[in-house]
């Protein structure tokens, strides 16, 4: 028995689930500065939980775990060194662990090691992000030194010129919290066209509204230019995985993203494409070439995994303590 907390950012502390000590719990304290809407509610969280439940081992599951395979190459950001080495600015990557869970997924569907499959996972929900990922090990991701960089989200930017912040404030004189809020909370697909849910996106596009086909227009050209960089990346690519809400549910993003990539082996059979359907499927045209696959996630099964995995390690070093 155990418990699992998932925990956003681990930094370059934690490269694994972890289970949860004082020393631990310092950490995740320590990474607050990194992400500080997210940690110190899990935190808040796991204190709890010890206190009603202090005999039951404790995990933490990190989302940035599964990227620290991510070569320095990848992960440094062209800036003054010392901002890395002294304050951490760096690509974490997120999403980890829905990434890690639907890559093994895949192998499983395809009958092959994770270890032996070049894949691109496309994670998209109202949070995105895109993931290389080389002989099972993620290689580069979107998301950055916080979630915000990247796709384009529900509420969130992605990916813009860093001097736009700057030409806000002194322009429009707006504080580094109003830039913020508005980088994650009004921008996005919100900002595009004034709605998040992709459903209403959809909705408003179908009736004529030119600024949610816009919306959606960006939102696919995005991510065609993600997969586009990964695969060269990548060099060889034997699965694009879609995951998350808008991945596994959405027939109009999976088509317009796609389309127009024939020339890289990715071709999606358009009646494939619009079945529905709960379990992991392959939506390819031809058997040869990419693996098209719609892969439902499940982030709970894996941190309730990678949990006992991390207990059951635990206990047999208490065991057998010269391994």
């Amino acid at each position: 028995m155990g418990i699992g907390h998932r925990v956003v950012h681990g930094g370059e502390m934690f490269h694994q689930p972890t289970l949860i000590n004082e020393t631990v719990l310092e950490g995740i304290r320590k990474m607050i500065p990194l992400a500080p809407l997210h940690n110190p509610a899990y935190l808040a969280g796991i204190e709890i939980t010890l206190q009603h439940a202090a005999n039951i081992p404790q995990v933490a599951v990190f989302d940035t775990a599964f990227h620290q395979s991510i070569p320095v190459h990848a992960f440094l950001y062209a800036l003054p060194k010392a901002l890395y080495e002294q304050q951490q600015v760096r690509r974490y990557g997120f999403h980890g662990t829905a990434h890690h869970y639907v890559a093994k997924q895949a192998a499983k569907f395809l009958n092959k090691p994770l270890s032996s499959l070049n894949m691109i996972v496309l994670h998209l929900g109202n949070g995105a992000s895109a993931t290389a990922i080389q002989q099972g090990q993620s290689v580069d991701t979107s998301m950055g030194m916080t979630p915000l960089e990247g796709l384009v989200m529900g509420t969130r930017s992605g990916d813009i010129d860093p001097a736009i912040p700057y030409y806000l404030s002194q322009n429009k004189a707006m504080s580094n919290k109003e830039i913020d809020t508005m980088l994650n909370k009004q921008s996005g697909l919100k900002g595009l066209c004034g709605e998040n849910d992709m459903r209403t996106v959809h909705h408003k596009a179908n009736t004529g509204d030119d600024e949610a086909q816009l919306a959606l227009d960006i939102y696919c050209y995005r991510i065609k230019k993600y997969i586009g960089a990964y695969f060269a990346i990548l060099g060889r690519v034997d699965a694009l995985v879609f995951t998350g809400g808008i991945g596994e549910n959405d027939v109009y993003v999976r088509e317009k993203t796609c389309t127009g990539l024939e020339m890289l082996g990715i071709d999606i059979n358009p009646q494939k494409n619009r079945q529905k359907n709960t379990t992991t499927r392959d939506i390819s045209k031809k058997d040869e070439g990419v693996s098209v696959l719609v892969i439902p996630t499940n982030e709970e099964l894996e941190i309730a995994v990678q949990t006992m995995a991390c207990i059951q390690e635990n206990f047999r070093c208490e065991q057998d303590p010269g391994k």
